[in-house]
């Protein structure tokens, strides 16, 4: 039997999760309502996190599938993925056409040399225009320096949704053969693809050659490495050698070996060359690892991934409230718990070593706010600080990340945009209006965008669409104006009156609501005026033998301003946390007393 590796990628809600579910119900892999999704935030939203494999059988061949997150800041995710490939599906939507993730993704792709099949979906969209966006990715293409063969890319135009594909725009077609059929044709069999020897006859008879690209764990077996087996043939039970990239080497034993069908996994006594498997017995393997059969054998080459842009500090929840719900509260269990991450989540890194903080870094706030809310889920405690971006020096320079900014927005909220991140440094890089919106394309500093997606949502009035992916570090552009709001600061400790609110909504924006419990220290809400107001939100109305006229008016209150991690980071002071737990987000200030705040300032003058 045959074997064909490929990934399908793409920029995010372009459809790959979609298309992928319905590859699998065609061909009998799952069922209806199974989904390649299957983490609870996924299903929440809409968004692949965690590249996940499952495997489908068509005409004799069976043809593995690795599913990619589209957001650059799981960049780290698709790295790995196409390392372990051999061809990508490039989903790119009929109407919206290539986004900052498709260039992310495809330029990716094309530096590892491999040639995508384009897979225009939506095609049923009432905007939707395929041929024009199939120019606009040979454009891409081509900006991207693909060479003649990427070039020469073949085109198939699908409605993931109904599981339809076909090969032109008027063909009929009733599912997605015409997509099955360009796979089998374009995608070379995986034992004729080695990276190391293009020879197939001589590719069963050598030592096995395996690469882990992603990680799982079992209570039984316990850690699980899931690798594409490049050369010979691995069996249960057999001795190997673990290579690691910085040249250590030691000894394991198989202990399980299992293949994939659809999304299970099925035990096998043996894996061939070419075919992705999932194996147990070595405790200390990690992404990147080479397993082999022979000491001699040299090591695959280790797998780049894209260093941090981001940080932030990490502490145990001292808040008045701690404790109270939380499982995992004291550092030694979040210690435990991120060197965890640390095993499957290559794009984070974590620093240990100060006494009362741990300083962990990421692709961005997407990507930390998603590992902190896996913790949150999981019943921990803990408070962060306001992101920053990472800068670095190279040659006498001050280096700062960069991202590549595509905003969609109605034409005449365009300048309002423009001008906003023309504040925060960006430039303005192309401008197309396309019907009665415009895409605008801007270069930004990274911390230029930190604080600034609630705003875009609140200045196009939810109309906007903002994305964007990191580009490279650039020589830093100096102090930037950003748009400040102040906190609206709680004086006292105790349950939150409605009268009290009442008379503070209209001071700002409140993220409390009656009979939440607040303590002194914890911001309440922001003021509009940009300046720290302290209020006591638990006074209740004054009772008195006389009755005024109007003094026993309705109360009618704006719903609050619910923070989640997100929410959080984007409007946090650098003297604030967020205090994270399973059932509540808070802000409050470092120090909680007023007289403690102020003695730390005169002492900053």
């Amino acid at each position: 039997m045959e074997i064909r590796n490929i990934a399908i990628i793409a920029h995010v809600d372009h459809g790959k999760t979609t298309l992928t579910d319905a590859l699998m119900r065609q061909t009998g892999a799952a069922d209806e309502g199974v989904s390649m999704d299957s983490n609870a935030l996924e299903l929440e939203r809409g968004i692949t996190i965690y590249a996940k494999n499952t495997s489908i059988f068509y005409r004799d061949t069976k043809i593995n599938i690795v599913d990619t997150p589209g957001h650059s800041d799981f960049g780290s995710e698709v790295e790995r993925v196409l390392r372990s490939i051999d061809t990508v599906l490039l989903v790119v939507d009929a109407q919206e056409g290539p986004m900052p993730q498709t260039r992310f993704v495809l330029k990716k792709s094309l530096e590892l040399g491999l040639k995508p099949i384009v897979v225009i979906n939506k095609i049923d969209k009432p905007a939707a225009r395929p041929e024009i966006v199939h120019e606009m990715v040979l454009e891409l293409f081509l900006e991207l320096g693909a060479d003649n063969a990427q070039i020469e890319f073949p085109t198939v135009y699908a409605i993931g949704r109904e599981g339809i594909a076909k090969k032109n725009l008027k063909d009929e077609s009733k599912d997605l053969t015409p997509l099955l059929d360009t796979i089998l044709e374009h995608v070379p069999p995986a034992v004729a693809n080695d990276i190391a020897d293009k020879r197939a006859e001589q590719k069963l008879d050598m030592p096995a050659r395996l690469q882990p690209f992603n990680l799982a764990y079992d209570n039984f077996l316990g850690r699980l490495a899931i690798a594409r087996a490049y050369e010979g043939t691995l069996k249960n039970g057999q001795k190997v050698f673990v290579k690691k990239p910085n040249g250590e080497t030691y000894s394991g034993k198989i202990t399980k070996l299992y293949t994939f069908r659809g999304l299970k996994r099925e035990e096998t006594n043996e894996v061939i060359a070419g075919d992705i498997c999932m194996l147990a017995g070595l405790p200390e393997i990690y992404i990147g690892d080479t397993i082999t059969g022979s000491e001699d054998a040299p090591a695959l080459p280790a797998i780049k991934i894209d260093e941090p842009t981001i940080s932030l500090n990490l502490v145990v929840n001292d808040s008045p409230f701690a404790g109270r719900v939380g499982k995992f509260v004291t550092s030694r269990q979040i210690r435990e718990r991120l060197e965890r991450e640390l095993e499957v989540n290559v794009g984070l890194r974590v620093d240990f070593s100060p006494s009362d903080f741990i300083t962990i870094y990421g692709r961005g706030e997407l990507h930390l706010a998603i590992l902190l809310e896996n913790m949150r889920r999981e019943g921990f405690e803990l408070q962060v600080s306001q992101p920053h971006v990472l800068e670095k020096m190279e040659d006498g320079k001050r280096l700062e990340p960069f991202e590549e900014v595509v905003v969609d927005v109605p034409e005449q909220m365009s300048g309002t945009i423009i001008s906003k991140l023309t504040e925060r440094r960006a430039s303005l890089i192309d401008m197309k209006n396309e019907g009665e919106q415009v895409r605008i394309i801007f270069e930004t500093p990274t911390r230029g965008l930190l604080g600034y997606r609630n705003q875009f949502v609140v200045d196009t009035k939810g109309l906007g669409i903002i994305s964007s992916h990191f580009i490279g570090f650039k020589p830093y552009v100096g102090e930037m104006k950003h748009e400040k709001s102040g906190s609206m600061i709680s004086m006292e400790k105790g349950k939150a009156l409605a009268f009290s609110l009442n008379n503070l909504q209209d001071r700002g924006v409140l993220y409390i609501e009656p009979s939440d419990e607040v303590y002194e220290g914890q911001v309440i809400g922001n003021t509009s005026k940009g300046e720290d107001l302290y209020v006591n939100p638990t006074k209740g109305k004054q009772l008195t033998n006389m009755r005024a006229s109007g003094s026993d008016e309705g109360i009618y209150l704006t719903p609050a301003y619910k923070l989640d991690i997100e929410r959080a980071m984007e409007i946090m002071s650098d003297d604030e946390y967020i205090e994270i737990t399973p059932t509540i987000i808070r802000l409050r200030k470092i120090l909680l007393t007023q007289q403690e705040r102020s003695k730390a300032q005169k002492k900053t003058v």
